[in-house]
């Protein structure tokens, strides 16, 4: 099992769970973060920082947000819009910088509503 960032972060992207994360397995999209399933720990530290609440561990997600298991992990294995292959496993999102792109999941969402 792993964490899962679902459409709460649509949009926010705060950043803290990254700061907390100690293998650096969460990437950045355009408009989410996605934390890789072949390389998170299943630590937890990135739950609890969260300041929109979008992060479950997968076990924990509501019904309305299973989804976002499977387009968390097509993030890294879908050849995704301007991307010659899929992102894979790389080890280390600090080496490999801002993708740029979402998942047609994310992509779509509509934007947070307005606190």
């Amino acid at each position: 099992m792993v964490y899962v960032i679902t459409v709460g972060c649509v949009d926010v992207m705060d950043k803290t769970c990254v700061k907390e994360c100690p293998v650096d397995c969460i990437y950045e999209g355009e408009r989410a973060l996605y934390i890789n399933p072949e390389e998170c720990i299943d630590c937890g530290a990135c739950e609890p920082v969260c300041p929109s609440e979008a992060i479950y561990y997968e076990e924990d997600l509501p019904e309305e947000l299973t989804g976002h298991t499977a387009d968390n992990a097509r993030f890294f294995t879908d050849v995704l819009p301007g991307r010659d292959e899929p992102l894979g496993s790389p080890r280390g999102a600090r080496k490999t910088g801002p993708i740029g792109v979402d998942t047609e999941l994310i992509k779509t969402a509509p934007p947070p509503e307005p606190s």
